[in-house]
């Protein structure tokens, strides 16, 4: 594995965090109680949450499969890439083609820790401390690792809702206009993020994130404002839309695998 010098953080247990929550919801084993406990009052809000954190990782794999298999791009960036836990961007891709780069992104120091842990042995990831929205760090730790005359895709999978509308550098459609202007031509960018129609979970869940993380959250959008991430990009087939009916392994995903209180809702943009 790649390195980079880390920065001190202390792992706080008595907050949840999001990166935590997501584990524990995919049944992982690296979460505490205050982490578990938060995500019961999310089931309460929003009872289909762990389908749809099944249903966000699924979208992942496929996504990475597609874009090594058929476009070619061997090299990926992770923004907010979580916890290490099965068939991570690294396993699906290298699976297919060895030489693929993987660059992880987070700032939560316990994905940190783990994923320095986790991927000691391959040469081929690189972990980033760095807040996803700080393009440049990520950029120059990424230097030496990747060619950036050469397509790269970076991935924005279920983290966007992190993030509050601040109107300045820090919004999240500043962040992605960023990395879109740093992108070689031939690059993807992935986005989605959860989204709802209906205003009482989109406040309730927004609300619930915002108190229970500390302030760590953004907020449930609708899928109007995430169209707007897209503005100016070419999307690719089969465009916008709930993640399960991105490319699916199925011709028509069963009933049974769509959550209903809220959605993961995005997709895939040429540069």
């Amino acid at each position: 594995m790649h390195g980079e010098k880390s920065r001190t953080h202390l792992i706080d247990t008595n907050t949840p965090s999001v990166a935590r929550m997501y584990d524990a919801l995919l049944g992982g084993v690296h979460n505490y109680e205050v982490d578990r406990n938060a995500c019961q009052e999310l089931l309460r809000i929003a009872p289909s949450t762990q389908l749809l954190a099944r249903n966000n990782r699924a979208f992942l794999r496929r996504v990475v499969r597609v874009l090594a298999e058929k476009h070619g791009i061997r090299q990926f960036l992770d923004h907010g890439s979580g916890l290490p836990t099965q068939d991570n961007v690294h396993e699906v891709a290298q699976q297919l083609f060895g030489e693929c780069r993987v660059a992880y992104v987070d700032n939560d120091p316990m994905v940190h820790a783990h994923g320095r842990t986790t991927l000691e042995e391959n040469d081929e990831t690189l972990v980033i401390d760095a807040d996803m929205r700080d393009t440049k760090r990520i950029y120059d730790a990424t230097q030496q690792f990747f060619d950036w005359t050469q397509p790269i895709a970076a991935l924005f999978v279920s983290v966007l809702h992190c993030l509050p509308d601040t109107g300045d550098d820090q919004d999240p459609a500043a962040m992605i206009g960023r990395m879109v202007a740093r992108l070689p031509p031939g690059s993807f960018i992935v986005i989605c993020q959860l989204v709802s129609e209906d205003p009482a979970v989109r406040h309730g869940v927004t609300e619930l994130m915002a108190n229970a993380t500390g302030g760590n959250w953004g907020r449930v959008r609708e899928p109007h404002e995430v169209r707007a991430y897209f503005t100016g990009l070419d999307i690719v087939e089969p465009g916008l839309v709930d993640v399960v009916d991105w490319c699916p392994d199925t011709p028509v995903p069963p009933e049974e695998l769509r959550a209903t209180d809220w959605v993961e809702w995005g997709g895939v943009a040429r540069i």
